[in-house]
């Protein structure tokens, strides 16, 4: 103990002693660790997602998996029953381990090592959506599986119950129980949870298998279709650096697999489509040399923001290739937020101390998260540039269009040979105007050259005509049998018909009717 005096007042100091006694966990912890943290319903669906790569992972390390086999998860939806069934062909829990590790909480094993969870409490996610939780599994060559059943509507119902005075392991105790039955009929090793008594939340999400689908085709680790052609090459890089990862997952007792949603070809809006032209791959270094992050951004026409619909929009991030928060998570990277709707891409992390929340709907903020960011800025930078120049791209394409109607008309408009020989060159001169534009546009290196050839070839072939329509204007033939006042009188309305016009296609229609009633 020391004495320190302070102006005048006498401080002492007191030395910390150690606590003594068991820390008090009471009921409410429950509440955090399921309701509390699981808001969006589909999200349980990528917890248990999560703990079946786990236990696929664990399968192919100790060899009851092959180790290039993607493993498989099954999800069963009894809508009738309002039961949902999802188990996977991983490693299954030993009957010793079963029964301490559902019950613990926060005390994850996997903390350190690889496995995509690692806080304890992803299993919990059910618990605020279900009236019963049923844990079911076995090891490989175990004769009995174990089970565990948790009673949600009791748990519920002792969670508002402010009389109750108990702890979490209390509530435990009067809430789950469990048994082991004989094996005779279940799979050699698997891993199972059922939810039974699913509450009606949000249009049934929980129960709606195109909804289930649609999700977990965005946020789970599964494959990309056969059919999308970049899916093999960002496969081979993304297999450089970290391990395979993807499973089957088959949903509703389909025999088709789960696919990722990407595809070559993608609408924009109503009659826009839009497709994939091109990779960049990515490889972003960690504070200290290592890699922090791998990733790919496929780069299209940027024709304008892709649909939700589509369900690939947006700069994503994965972490042990299951995605963490949504489209949106990188949004503030680009110079104008919106450009994150036009672009397709995904990050995926390796560096163990760049690490998802506890929701999963973000990452923990430190200094290995702020280094991805800064090697992210000009990957965004980049695609902003795009669409902006994309943009003015088609810009100056419509542009270039319109040039080419307008020229088109001048030349029409000398053809038909109505108007008098001033006006007939007025309107050529136009043409030259206009083509000065187009030959402008067609010179702009952001256009494809494809395209700019096209252009130069209209350009061209315009200036060739004019140029034989110069060398001899034509008149009206009904008109060069007038006498020269009437001729000139008629030519003079039909320059003010043109002239009093906003749309000279229309104008030239009347006037051919004209000179049709005055042949």
């Amino acid at each position: 103990m020391s004495v320190a005096v302070l102006s005048g007042i006498r401080e002492i100091e007191i030395p910390w002693s150690p606590r003594k006694g068991p820390v008090t966990v009471g009921k409410d912890i429950l509440e955090l660790l399921s309701s509390s943290m699981y808001l969006e319903p589909l999200t349980i669906y990528r917890e248990y997602i999560q703990n079946c790569a786990d236990a696929i992972d664990d399968a192919r390390r100790c060899g009851v998996l092959p180790a290039r086999t993607r493993g498989r998860v099954d999800i069963s939806i009894d809508s009738a029953a309002r039961t949902v069934r999802i188990r996977d062909n991983g490693a299954g829990i030993e009957e010793s381990q079963f029964s301490d590790r559902l019950t613990a909480f926060g005390a994850s094993a996997k903390r350190g090592t690889a496995a995509r969870g690692f806080r304890g409490v992803g299993r919990l996610a059910g618990l605020g959506y279900c009236q019963e939780l049923i844990f079911r599994s076995r090891a490989d060559g175990a004769r009995r599986v174990c089970e565990l059943h948790w009673d949600c509507k009791k748990t519920k119902t002792i969670l508002r119950d402010s009389a109750f005075r108990g702890e979490l392991s209390d509530l435990v105790d009067q809430t789950v129980s469990l048994r082991q039955v004989d094996a005779a009929g279940w799979p050699a090793h698997f891993f199972e949870v059922e939810l039974r008594g699913i509450v009606r939340h949000r249009n049934d999400q929980l129960l709606n298998p195109a909804a289930i689908e649609e999700y977990l085709s965005q946020v789970a680790p599964v494959p990309f279709s056969p059919a999308f052609t970049y899916g093999e090459e960002i496969g081979a890089f993304l297999g450089k650096h970290v391990a395979p990862g993807d499973i089957d997952i088959h949903a509703s007792n389909t025999a088709d697999a789960i696919f990722r949603p990407h595809r070559d070809r993608f609408q924009i809006s109503e009659g826009i489509e839009d497709q994939f032209r091109e990779i960049e791959l990515l490889e972003i270094p960690s504070i200290d040399g290592s890699r922090a992050a791998v990733g790919w951004v496929l780069h299209h026409g940027y024709k304008g923001a892709i649909p939700p619909r589509a369900m690939m929009r947006g700069l994503r991030v994965r972490s042990g290739n299951i995605q963490i928060g949504g489209h949106d998570l990188f949004q503030e990277l680009f110079p104008e937020p919106r450009f994150n709707s036009w672009s397709v891409g995904e990050i995926h992390i390796l560096d163990p101390r760049i690490v998802p929340n506890g929701r999963r709907d973000h990452f923990e903020q430190n200094v290995h998260f702020d280094n991805l960011l800064s090697h992210l800025s000009p990957v965004t930078r980049n695609i902003a540039h795009r669409c902006r120049t994309n943009s003015l791209v088609r810009n100056w394409i419509r542009e270039f269009d319109r040039s080419e109607q307008a020229a088109k008309q001048k030349l029409a408009i000398i053809k038909q040979g109505s108007i008098g020989i001033g006006r007939q060159s007025e309107a050529a001169q136009d043409a030259d105007r206009i083509l000065v534009k187009m030959e402008r546009i067609a010179g702009r290196e952001a256009i494809a050259p494809e395209i700019r050839k096209k252009q130069r070839t209209v350009i061209s072939q315009i200036r060739k005509r004019l140029e034989r329509l110069r060398q001899n204007l034509p008149r009206a033939r009904v008109l060069s049998k007038m006498s020269t006042k009437e001729r000139r009188l008629i030519e003079r309305v039909f320059g003010l018909v043109y002239e009093c016009s906003s749309n000279h296609a229309v104008a030239k229609m009347l006037v051919d009717r004209i000179l049709k009633q005055i042949s």
